[in-house]
């Protein structure tokens, strides 16, 4: 990417009003300090979120031999930042103050016969305006909608280029969705949303080199490398779920062999149960073919011809049984957790992160039951200079995508205010 003096303002800003949200009262040397940027850019980039209403002056600090220096905070009421998260089970959505503090939410659950572009596009739009109703503000002050799709994601385009679950290609999301609701949208992938909420508020925050893991119906990987997102050439990276760990393994729906998505997302654990304890009782009203064989989809609708089951039921199930250490679910874990374990050292291995996160509602539910033991696989597995690098953890953060969408809204924002240059 060629940087413009446009694109390097537009960082610089961003970093400033980062930094002010996450430490929530600062003063302008502290910015210098933090940004590494000169205080006479720190200055006059407060002096532009001053004039734009998003930032207040909220009293002294004293200091030491000199004058008092001014203390600094966003208006938390300048705006409203809205964070949609959109899955292959659900649509959920987060409205935000500027200091990115929940206002309102919504939820549409999105079953297996509901993934043609419409039907998404419909619960999405619906799910925004519930949330815009619920929070009671003007729709003037919305700043903007960040939307997370699965799949790879044309950011600059808006377009999503492929999301294999749902048999989609070049599908223009941003266009569709912003038609509808008339507010400006800035879309993502789940990867890369997740990510940016971990670097703000979650287990990476002082961490310079990161992979944040998406286990959900996909998987992928976010990559944070010296403190910032890493994209890749056309924003492609972190397709970490589509990397092959057996060879001639399970089909995967982009169409190879083996891939790890196949072993540690949600489908691939419902057939581990199938595999491991078909008669326990976990697998919550499924349906999918018992070979493990991907349900064949009609062509160019991306309609399933049979159903896949209830994942978030069965991944619900699993994870009360391993609370109540039922041993066939002992089972399922150790098998799912070896698995991850060495999709993840291979990741250590090759990008050498200080922090893995686990991520994604996958890892919400079964993440405390499986690290210990993916941690053991990934010590054994990586190497060693690597490994002892490289800490693993849980994502803190309750919903890190529909946080890290809004923050692509707050950047698409500072990005189009047109007065400031």
């Amino acid at each position: 990417m060629h940087w413009t003096s446009h694109d390097i303002r537009l960082a610089n800003r961003f970093a400033v009003l980062r930094h002010i949200i996450t430490e929530g009262q600062v003063t302008r040397p502290e910015i210098t300090a933090a940004t590494g940027l000169s205080l006479a850019t720190v200055a006059t980039l407060v002096s532009e979120l001053l004039e734009l209403g998003m930032l207040a002056e909220v009293g002294q600090q004293e200091s030491a031999g000199g004058r008092p220096r001014t203390v600094l905070a966003v208006r938390p009421r300048r705006g409203v930042l809205v964070g949609v998260d959109v899955t292959e089970t659900y649509v959920h959505v987060e409205l935000f103050d500027l200091n990115l503090g929940v206002l309102a939410r919504a939820h549409r659950v999105l079953a297996p016969s509901q993934s043609r572009v419409e039907q998404v596009l419909e619960h999405v739009v619906s799910a925004v305006e519930e949330g815009i109703a619920r929070c009671e503000v003007e729709r003037d002050t919305v700043l903007g909608v960040g939307v997370s799709v699965p799949g790879q994601v044309d950011r600059e385009g808006g377009v999503t280029v492929y999301a294999a679950n749902w048999d989609w290609a070049d599908v223009p999301m941003r266009d569709l969705i912003s038609q509808r609701i008339r507010l400006p949208v800035y879309l993502d992938n789940p990867a890369k949303a997740s990510t940016v909420a971990e670097l703000w508020f979650g287990a990476s925050r002082g961490y310079d080199d990161v992979a944040v893991l998406t286990l959900a119906t996909g998987v992928g990987a976010g990559l944070a490398v010296g403190g910032s997102l890493y994209r890749g050439a056309d924003n492609g990276a972190g397709e970490w779920g589509h990397t092959t760990l057996v060879l001639d393994g399970r089909p995967c729906r982009c169409g190879s062999r083996g891939c790890v998505e196949t072993y540690v997302g949600a489908p691939g654990i419902l057939q581990h149960i199938r595999e491991l304890a078909p008669d326990s009782g976990l697998l919550q009203g499924s349906h999918a073919n018992g070979n493990g064989t991907p349900a064949k989809r009609t062509p160019g609708n991306g309609t399933p011809a049979k159903s896949t089951g209830d994942q978030t039921a069965t991944v619900a199930a699993l994870a009360e049984a391993l609370a109540a250490q039922d041993p066939r679910a002992g089972e399922v874990a150790a098998v799912t957790a070896r698995h991850l374990g060495v999709a993840i050292a291979n990741l250590v291995n090759l990008v050498n992160p200080q922090l893995v996160v686990l991520s994604g509602w996958v890892a919400n539910r079964l993440g405390r039951y499986l690290l210990d033991e993916v941690c053991a696989v990934v010590a054994r597995e990586a190497l060693p200079g690597p490994h002892a690098a490289t800490r693993i953890a849980l994502c803190p953060i309750e919903n890190p995508v529909t946080l890290g969408a809004a923050t692509f809204a707050l950047e698409g924002f500072l990005g189009n205010v047109r007065d400031w240059g």
